[in-house]
């Protein structure tokens, strides 16, 4: 095992060296496209084997959910990557340029990371996407799915190394470790730093918290969406209702998706039952504080201190009254994972201070936290999000893959 996930390393390393200009990246992702339609029977029945696998390891039903590839997902698959060739390169791009009174000619240029580590669970689009974006953005990727989805996973990236051998582009622009060793992760996170420049884990808390403690390699991700919307008290209602049942219902087994409601003291009464109950009806498990349970007419349970920091990816959802706009900042900045937090209200001044003072990477007004995603960012798909201080943070799409460096020129000047 050592050998071989060094070799890849190696490998890794000389595929980066190689420069490809942005015509032929988009030839290879063009091809790429066309082997995933072509081959779409074989991607289904290769994901049969992983989904029959997962139920008899009796893996939850949200899990499943996220692993299942139908036509339509294939679809979806072909169509992120067409967003990501009509994207521009973004690399050797003169980001910011000026001289000096020193005579010193400053260029601010884009470049490549070098070798991007992935580890990830689950949804086999990881697989194209981050593989797309790596080798648009001029990086070569090494790929840990998790092995619920091996199957799937190994199709994927194969397909894409025929793509890159096609075009005569070293086919170790992307790696996919063939491997289901446990032992695999740990040896990346602690043995890997001189081959991988950069890792990021994509699935579920173990996974990312195991990533954060023992990686010595630096680490663009999250460890879970703890995302909240809060209806202030001079929200709208009809927007209120729309926009929490689709932050909550819409896709619950996502990072992005709404898992605690707060609501403004004052509205409670008046808006509590609308919005709460066109949950309810649709399946969605209500666990509430004191002051929601009194106003609210069905079915609720009681919430304990720790509801406010559980990330569910169900339908279920955590209410709680607060008394000011301040409160429910200092709620979510408490509580929450700087993933993508939410106000409705149409007072414009309110909505400026929580945008501004929440420590979310993605605040929104008015907007259903479900659009926490690159694709909805307008930027082709998405290796993750970031919930980092330093950047980036967000969604980490095509333009977020790339480094920069200083080039300067001048006509022979010393300093003194």
């Amino acid at each position: 095992m050592r050998t071989l996930l060094k070799n890849i390393g190696k490998k890794s390393k000389k595929a980066f060296s190689y420069q490809i200009n942005s015509k032929k990246k988009d030839k290879v992702l063009k091809d790429y496209c066309l082997l995933i339609k072509q081959n779409k029977r074989l991607i289904i029945n290769e994901n049969k084997k992983d989904i029959r696998n997962a139920f008899k390891k009796k893996i939850k039903k949200n899990l499943i959910k996220r692993l299942l590839l139908d036509d339509k997902k294939i679809l979806d698959i072909v169509n992120s990557i067409n967003k990501i060739i009509k994207l521009k390169d973004p690399t050797n791009l003169i980001l910011e340029k000026w001289k000096r009174p020193n005579g010193l000619n400053i260029s601010k240029i884009s470049i490549p990371i070098g070798v991007i580590g992935v580890i990830y669970e689950s949804r086999p689009n990881v697989t194209s996407d981050i593989a797309a974006l790596s080798f648009k953005s001029g990086n070569s990727v090494i790929l840990k799915g998790g092995s619920e989805a091996f199957h799937s996973n190994l199709i994927l990236s194969k397909l894409f190394r025929k793509s890159l051998k096609k075009n005569n582009v070293d086919e170790n622009f992307v790696q996919f470790i063939n491997l289901k060793n446990r032992g695999v992760v740990d040896f990346l996170l602690t043995q890997m730093n001189k081959f991988i420049d950069v890792l990021i884990p994509r699935g579920g808390k173990g996974l990312v918290k195991k990533v954060q403690d023992l990686s010595n390699i630096p680490i663009i991700g999250h460890l879970e969406g703890v995302c909240h919307s809060y209806v202030d008290k001079d929200a709208n209602p009809n927007i209120a209702k729309r926009v929490i049942y689709n932050a909550k219902l819409r896709n619950t087994a996502i990072c992005g998706a709404t898992e605690t409601i707060l609501f403004h003291e004052k509205i409670i009464k008046k808006f509590c039952n609308k919005i709460l109950k066109n949950l309810e009806d649709n399946g969605c498990k209500i666990i509430g504080d004191s002051k929601i349970k009194k106003y609210y007419h069905g079915k609720i349970t009681k919430a304990s201190s720790k509801d406010w920091s559980k990330e569910y990816l169900s339908s279920i959802v955590s209410v709680k009254s607060v008394n000011n706009l301040d409160e429910a900042i200092k709620h979510i900045n408490k509580y929450g994972t700087m993933h993508t937090d939410c106000i409705i209200t149409q007072n414009k001044k309110s909505a400026k201070k929580f945008l501004n003072e929440v420590k979310s990477s993605i605040a929104m007004h008015n907007t259903s936290t479900q659009f926490a995603d690159g694709g909805e960012f307008g930027f082709g798909g998405e290796v993750g999000i970031s919930t980092n201080i330093l950047p980036p943070r967000g969604p980490v799409g095509l333009n977020q893959l790339v480094s920069y460096k200083y080039q300067i020129t001048s006509k022979g000047k010393i300093r003194k």
